[in-house]
């Protein structure tokens, strides 16, 4: 099905047609025609899938009629977990809305104030936001929600990752009843359904099968090593691969710093981003990055869903993330688009419970490859797909069936031990529902279509 049978109107068509888009993703397919007639809809779908298009195009669509009405108003509002993200969306926006007269504005945290109360005075059609910062200019009474019509909640399970539950519920109380809403999620956890239950009223719920999740053309492969050994087995890839690019993970933003260092004493240049940088250098950064000035950049997680580049070869995991989610949401950075890609992991034995959680993520082991000169004094074991956390297993190792019990185990296995749990939670029970007119995975990167 092409664009033109959507029900966009040619303003529209010709902006997509421009960009060298034909043929809408399954998301696309789907979600387009049910928000241009007006429905509420909960949509899951992974990295890389189209979400961003899926709700950009109906927005413009619908907004396409009228204007806001007075100062320091907006009639759609888009809210996203991070400043990237937001920025992305609004590039969105400006690039399929270029023939139109509608106008938007990405808020975020980290910046001055004083331009973004200017921009919302002038008058804007489309918010962007951070939830903090938004509701930060609201209880400032710098903006006001009377005219809104249309809410989306994009990335919804990164959000309350970083704990924006409360800006989100506060936000959502201050809006008009009477509105459209979309929420757009990786995944459908737990916590996502109940914030779609109050939030999202009479929805029409899209999801698509979790197998594709992490199948785009990524080559997948993880090596055990030392955890102290971890920065020379980084050095040593990298000089002797000589990768023209490459996106590396950590957890926390001081190891980002050391490992900054760590590199350079070995003749290796890298830059870092994370939340203890400012905006400026983080925008900086992230445009060296994409124009390849910096080869190697180096990021805590508020990048996994914010960065959009295309044809980046390699994505590679210093640290295994948890949940396990948040392993596919990291490697969608590459085979974005049809593109190649790479996705190799650095795994210590401290890293064990979120590789096995991992795998089990993703119905598969891993392929392991031994790099010559260092192999660990601390062997890594071999990973069970069916890998149960001990806070959830009975004193035979079985899985605790009810609720209540795995509950009264988790408070046995804290008292006996004072390290904290990984646990596998919500990460091993989003099941997706395959979609009924999904065919072949078409992907495109959320930030192009």
């Amino acid at each position: 099905m092409p664009f033109s049978k959507l029900g966009l109107s040619e303003p529209i068509l010709n902006a997509v047609t421009e960009l060298g888009y034909t043929t809408p993703t399954p998301i696309q397919a789907e979600a387009i025609p049910l928000a241009l007639k007006g429905k509420n809809l909960i949509a899951a779908a992974q990295t890389g899938s189209g979400k961003t298009a899926s709700f950009v195009l109906p927005i413009l669509e619908l907004l396409s009629a009228g204007e806001t009405q007075r100062k320091k108003r907006a009639r759609a509002l888009v809210l996203t977990p991070t400043r990237e993200l937001a920025v992305q969306v609004c590039k969105s926006i400006e690039l399929y809305g270029k023939h139109l007269n509608l106008n938007a504005i990405a808020i975020y945290g980290g910046v001055d104030y004083a331009p973004q109360k200017q921009a919302l005075i002038d008058g804007v059609d489309i918010v962007v936001a951070t939830p903090g910062r938004l509701r930060d200019l609201y209880t400032q009474r710098a903006i006001h929600f009377d005219e809104t019509t249309l809410l989306v909640l994009d990335e919804a399970d990164r959000m309350l990752d970083m704990g924006f539950i409360e800006d989100i519920t506060k936000i959502i109380d201050t809006l008009p009843e009477q509105r459209q809403s979309l929420l757009f999620s990786a995944t459908l956890s737990r916590q996502v359904r109940e914030l779609a239950k109050e939030t999202v009223c009479d929805a029409i719920q899209l999801s698509f099968n979790k197998e594709n999740e992490a199948k785009p053309n990524i080559e997948q492969w993880i090596t055990t090593v030392d955890k102290d050994k971890k920065s020379a087995l980084l050095s040593h890839l990298i000089n002797e691969q000589n990768w023209p690019q490459a996106l590396i993970f950590i957890e926390t933003k001081h190891g980002a710093a050391k490992l900054v260092s760590q590199l350079e004493k070995r003749g290796i240049e890298a830059e870092c981003i994370h939340s203890g940088r400012t905006q400026a250098i983080r925008e900086q950064i992230l445009a060296d990055f994409k124009s390849g000035k910096i080869r190697y950049l180096i990021s805590t997680g508020i990048s996994a869903r914010g960065i959009d580049i295309d044809e980046l070869p390699l994505v590679i995991n210093y640290d295994l993330p948890f949940p396990a989610d948040e392993y596919v949401h990291r490697i969608g950075r590459t085979g974005r688009a049809g593109s190649a890609g790479e996705a190799i992991s650095l795994v210590s034995k401290d890293d064990f419970k979120n590789l096995c959680m991992i795998e089990s993520r993703l119905n598969h082991l891993l392929e392991r490859r031994v790099i010559e000169g260092f192999s660990p004094r601390k062997e890594v074991p071999v990973s069970v797909l069916n890998y149960v956390p001990k806070s959830q297993r009975d004193e035979d190792g079985k899985r605790i069936k009810s609720e209540k019990s795995a509950k009264s185990g988790a408070v046995r296995s804290k008292a006996k031990s004072s390290k904290p749990s990984n646990r596998l939670g919500d990460g091993k029970s989003t099941e997706s529902s395959k979609s009924n007119t999904q065919a072949g995975f078409n992907p495109w990167t959320d930030g192009k279509r």
